[in-house]
């Protein structure tokens, strides 16, 4: 009886240690590294299926691509074109938010992110003519929808590189809840997803990132079911005649956003949007749309954005003279990194 016991015991710790071993995949798509981990009897399924996901939307969404669905809809400007739902309901969310912040966010910001060789291997500050040319195209209230026809306006084209990695998130929610994982954590590049707790029962620990690459973060945040994006001028960026520039455009003025801020974190809970069909945008796409256009917006217009309701999320604002500033939601769940030297405020 002794030696049965023995036995089992040790059955029960092999069975429990194997519970614990997750299934993982690193990938590169979208341009930037890709993690994901899942723990439980239908994790392996839900990474295989959220490779199968992420490298289908590449596929679709990468207007650097001629054989993608965005590139085709790119070169139909001026006339109507058939596009799928996925992408219907991609452009009608991105409109929506280019309306709620008063186009701080807009897909139709790509003509200048030509311009600025941002898409490409060579980058340069284009002429002002240019600019001026360029920019009466940026405004995403030009695209028709209807249905599942979409039209651009003649010269405009669209860049969703701001809100598809978020959308894609939303996807592989939708994959590990349908496959059964309890427990995983997605990174996209700025981008984290986490499910669940961790398998000790603990909350997922998510840094944000120290944008001026000083420190390894400015803060840790404990999460459990959310999504946290991050927006910031140290992901791409150049320099011309001593001068830095960085990727995120201000589509009113056509050059780099100089907000007063370094990074923006937004994190909301996963709503579970997606369910049913991937072609559903949710919180993901949601957080990175607003990561984007709220840097844009610099912190006091940002916070005003938070405290309107409109939308449900949280902020973590990274500013040039070295605050971080956490809106209320995430009080209690974030932890200071002593040695970033940042001053942090909790704003209500």
């Amino acid at each position: 009886m002794k030696r049965f016991s023995v036995l089992l015991l040790a059955l029960v710790l092999a069975l429990s240690g194997c519970a614990r071993k997750p299934a993982e995949a690193q990938i590169f798509a979208m341009d930037t590294v890709m993690e994901l981990t899942a723990y439980g009897s239908g994790a392996e399924k839900a990474v295989s299926q959220s490779e199968e996901v992420i490298r289908s939307m590449d596929a679709m969404l990468d207007r650097t691509s001629e054989q993608s669905e965005v590139s085709a809809l790119n070169r139909s400007a001026g006339a109507p074109a058939a596009v799928s739902e996925t992408l219907a309901q991609l452009l009608c969310a991105a409109r929506d938010y280019a309306a709620a912040t008063d186009g701080s966010f807009d897909i139709t910001i790509a003509p200048v992110m030509d311009a600025w060789g941002f898409t490409g291997e060579h980058q340069q500050v284009p002429d002002q003519s240019v600019l001026d040319r360029l920019l009466p195209l940026v405004d995403s209230r030009l695209i028709t929808l209807e249905g599942t026809t979409a039209a651009l306006a003649e010269g405009q084209s669209v860049d969703l590189g701001g809100i598809a990695k978020g959308y894609v998130s939303d996807c592989v929610e939708a994959v590990f809840r349908e496959n059964g994982v309890e427990s995983g954590k997605i990174s996209l590049g700025g981008n984290v997803y986490v499910r669940g707790s961790k398998p000790d029962g603990s909350a997922w620990r998510v840094g944000v990132r120290d944008p001026r690459g000083e420190f390894g973060y400015a803060c840790i945040l404990t999460l459990s079911d959310s999504y946290a994006v991050t927006s910031g001028g140290y992901e791409r960026y150049f320099t011309q005649d001593g001068k830095t520039y960085h990727h995120i455009i201000d589509p009113a003025t056509g050059y780099p956003a100089e907000s007063g801020l370094l990074s923006v974190t937004v994190v909301a809970d996963a709503n579970g949007a997606s369910e049913g069909s991937p072609a559903a945008p949710g919180n993901g796409a949601m957080c990175d749309a607003f990561s984007t256009a709220l840097f844009v917006m610099g912190a006091d217009a940002a916070l005003e954005f938070w405290r309107s309701g409109d939308y449900d999320f949280d902020l973590v604002l990274v500013t040039e003279d070295s605050r971080v500033l956490v809106t209320g939601g995430l009080e209690g769940r974030f932890e200071e990194y002593e040695e970033s030297g940042y001053a942090y405020e909790v704003i209500h």
